[in-house]
């Protein structure tokens, strides 16, 4: 049985499956959350046993979306974000960061797991000035996506689109790279792209073995994909310095020990002419 003292409300929502693990609730689990069950911290621990430092790799992910939206931000003048795949509510959501350098940002987040849902006003603590909304959809129905993030976004003005740790659940290289067209084509010139996905370039062996996980069906089905094939997400974009990189490595700040090691998500920034 689930622990249903990690719920807030201490009750299982509607339409949760807790005898499946969802990336979503291992990925909170990785960041130091609660919103997990049983069945996502199992394989949080399998992963770990066969690919050491998924924690680091979860927390340098999270650490690359603070950055890069407060670049845009502050930097770029974008006041709109599409945060596709948001995952579960913890520290520094778009919204916090975005509306740290303007209270009018706007933000739309979308994801299809019921259990974002329950804690989706969490999310929805706008500031006054800007605003912020949640949309229970899949990244492979972009139209549904564009479609009702338009009741908040103005999408004839440049909009950052956020695809982070998303596109791998996309097994098929032409489907993904179908969806983030699609998506980006809704978008004016001027809109961004930040992405970021798991890669199996800094540590092949490990990533391999996880991906044998996957095969066995004892993970939920992620794609790692080579640097060189999330570089291609950005086609046709400008690329915002330093490029794709390891996202341990975007614009960190100086750091006492010097510049971090690589970990296997890579991602970057990039502009629409």
């Amino acid at each position: 049985m689930a622990d249903e003292s990690l719920l807030p409300d201490r009750a299982i929502p509607p339409r949760i499956d807790t005898t499946r693990p969802h990336q979503a609730r291992v990925w909170n689990y990785w960041l130091g959350g609660k919103d997990n069950y049983p069945v996502d911290r199992e394989l949080a621990g399998q992963l770990r046993h066969v690919y050491p430092g998924m924690e680091d790799i979860a927390r340098h992910a999270r650490a690359f979306l603070g950055r890069a939206v407060r670049h845009l931000a502050a930097d770029a003048g974008i006041r709109q974000f599409l945060d596709i795949g948001t995952g579960l509510p913890t520290v520094d959501n778009t919204h916090e960061v975005a509306q740290r350098v303007d209270p009018s940002c706007r933000i739309v987040y979308v994801d299809n797991d019921p259990l974002v849902l329950v804690h989706a006003q969490a999310l929805l603590t706008s500031h006054p000035q800007g605003a912020c909304d949640y949309i229970e959809a899949d990244v492979r129905d972009p139209d549904t996506i564009l479609n009702l993030a338009a009741k908040t976004l103005d999408l004839s003005r440049p909009t950052a689109l956020m695809l982070l740790g998303v596109m791998g659940t996309v097994l098929d290289d032409d489907q993904a790279h179908a969806l983030v067209r699609n998506l980006l084509d809704a978008l004016p010139p001027g809109s961004y792209l930040i992405f970021e996905d798991g890669t199996n370039s800094v540590k092949p062996d490990a990533a391999a073995q996880a991906e044998r996980l996957r095969d066995e069906g004892k993970v939920y089905s992620y794609r790692l994909r080579s640097p060189e094939e999330i570089a291609r997400f950005f086609d046709g974009l400008e690329l915002v310095a330093p490029g794709v990189v390891s996202v341990s490595r975007w614009r960190v700040e100086a750091e006492l020990f010097g510049v971090p090691d690589e970990v296997d998500a890579f991602g970057g920034v990039a502009r629409k002419r």
